[in-house]
């Protein structure tokens, strides 16, 4: 399996490669105030898709955060029920009441 995965990143390389090569024409950046700069396409595309990454990644980030401040919150109060519960093997939870099904007419 290791080395089928090496090819298709060989491959991708390549490809990539290739289209770097290809696409090495300069194109002009127009900003304000006549501010104009001459760069290659593939940087251009290059930046865009690592702005559009970080983006993504920070975007991902705040939920990430959120969720491990919960599971620690869950964790604290599952440790504090642990704790708070008695520690007698002898003491059994109640048992469930049972179901009965409802009566028809």
């Amino acid at each position: 399996m290791r080395p089928l995965m090496w090819f298709f990143r060989l491959l991708l390389f390549f490809l990539l490669f290739g289209f770097a090569v290809k696409n090495d024409h300069l194109v002009s950046l127009q900003f304000f105030f006549g501010s104009v700069w001459q760069l290659p396409l593939v940087f251009v595309i290059l930046v865009a898709f690592t702005a559009g990454a970080l983006l993504g990644v920070t975007a991902t980030f705040g939920s990430l955060l959120r969720q491990r401040r919960e599971i620690s919150r869950l964790r604290r109060q599952l440790l504090r029920i642990e704790r708070d519960r008695p520690a007698s093997p002898s003491v059994t939870a109640p048992p469930a009441p049972e179901m009965q099904a409802p009566e028809t007419f």
